[in-house]
């Protein structure tokens, strides 16, 4: 069944606001509306690692914003991911983009919500573009390094010594803002510093100010945030049903313990808005010697978890099994896509095998082989070495 689109202004600006920990300029999405008008609004992703099931929380975010009659554009950014530390090699960025769009088409179309107004661009199709390189040059004259290293600082890769591409990062980030020619930037709560600075540095090219909407973070598998460096937080949205049961059974889930619950967060941020975009809000936990748990809000989960009622051992399986339904599509569109496969292992390509190196031990450690004498092998001899065979002016032949 699919969503019923909002109609008035206080719907649409409740769906676009559902589950956000904060937005920026609100005013600027409500004049919009008021206009008659519908809001563009851009995410951008760096095409880096390949996304997991944390993806969900901002794709759930994108299906809920394309329902409420938003314009939205994705960022496939390809430059941003080789300006970040190198974090993915120039070489594999267009295919690991390409990636991105087979699967992020896939997570949208598995909650049901059509994707035929939804825009991919890719970053370097207007990133080297003679006008957006003097603007970049523009912005690098009026930020401070101070600033720009501070508005970066909890999205780019930190080190010691870190490389000037990381400065360059959030300028490319808040100048796309107006190239993509948005009204407002969607992200995470770590992107706040970032927002801010797009607030201050934009008009001092005398570009307008931007709305930004911040998801809260999302805490993972194992309570921290997912990490596609770290395989126990995180399942990978191509994983198999056996994978996905075994992940979250060993996820973190204390009884009684609401904060930092990563298990009860996807329910919150991902499962009950998903099924609520399908057309029923509800997530269903089945008890073995008991009757079902329904609920419609993640508060009467709280409420029932911190008392008990539910517990780690009912909500574990129920998470588990919403988690291979909603995935079930991604699995299938995968599997019928060659082009999706190729693309797949250019992206991604599996890691060579070593080859074991047999250590040159030379001609004189204790127990080596001894070296034939006039064409035989004296009685506790083996192979010559080929350094012995050399010395002996014979011929090796394979």
């Amino acid at each position: 069944m699919a969503p019923a689109t909002p109609q008035t202004k206080e719907e649409r600006l409740a769906l676009i606001g559902e589950n956000l920990a904060e937005v920026l300029n609100q005013e600027i999405l409500e004049k919009i509306l008021d206009e008659g008008r519908n809001p563009k609004i851009y995410w951008g992703t760096a095409t880096t690692a390949p996304p997991h099931c944390g993806y969900f929380v901002p794709a759930i975010k994108i299906a809920q914003l394309l329902a409420a009659g938003c314009e939205m554009t994705i960022l496939l950014a390809d430059i941003h991911a080789f300006l970040d530390n190198l974090k993915a090699p120039i070489e594999m960025v267009e295919q690991r983009a390409e990636y991105y769009r087979f699967m992020i088409t896939a997570i949208l179309e598995a909650v049901g919500i059509s994707t035929d107004k939804l825009r991919f661009v890719l970053g370097s199709s207007y990133q080297k573009t003679p006008d957006y390189v003097m603007d970049v040059y523009r912005m690098a004259s009026v930020v401070s390094e101070h600033d720009a290293r501070r508005a970066g600082s909890e999205t780019v890769k930190q080190s010691a010594n870190p490389p000037l591409s990381g400065l360059l990062y959030p300028v490319l980030q808040i100048l796309d803002e107006q190239y993509l020619d948005v009204d407002a930037q969607f992200g995470g709560m770590d992107q706040r510093k970032l927002f801010i600075a797009a607030k201050e540095w934009l008009p001092k090219l005398g570009y307008r100010e931007r709305a930004h909407l911040m998801n809260p973070l999302v805490p993972g598998l194992q309570g921290a945030k997912m990490s596609s460096s770290d395989p126990n937080s995180k399942i990978d949205l191509l994983d198999s049903e056996d994978a996905i049961r075994k992940k979250i059974s060993k996820a973190e889930c204390a009884p009684k313990v609401v904060e930092g619950n990563g298990v009860l967060a996807f329910t919150e941020f991902v499962l009950l808005p998903a099924a609520a975009l399908r057309g029923k809000k509800e997530f269903v936990v089945s008890r073995r010697d008991d009757t079902p748990l329904v609920y419609t809000s993640i508060e009467q989960m709280h409420d029932d978890f911190k008392n008990d009622k539910l517990t780690p051992q009912a909500l574990k399986p129920a998470v588990a099994q919403a988690l291979v339904d909603l995935t079930a599509p991604i699995r299938a569109a995968f599997e019928k896509s060659k082009e999706w496969q190729e693309i797949t292992l250019k992206a991604y390509p599996p890691p060579e095998k070593k080859v074991k190196k047999v250590k040159d031990k030379g001609n004189r450690y204790p127990g080596r082989p001894k070296p034939a004498v006039d064409g035989q092998q004296t009685e506790d001899a083996a192979v010559a070495t080929p350094a012995e065979l050399a010395s002996a002016g014979t011929e090796s032949k394979a």
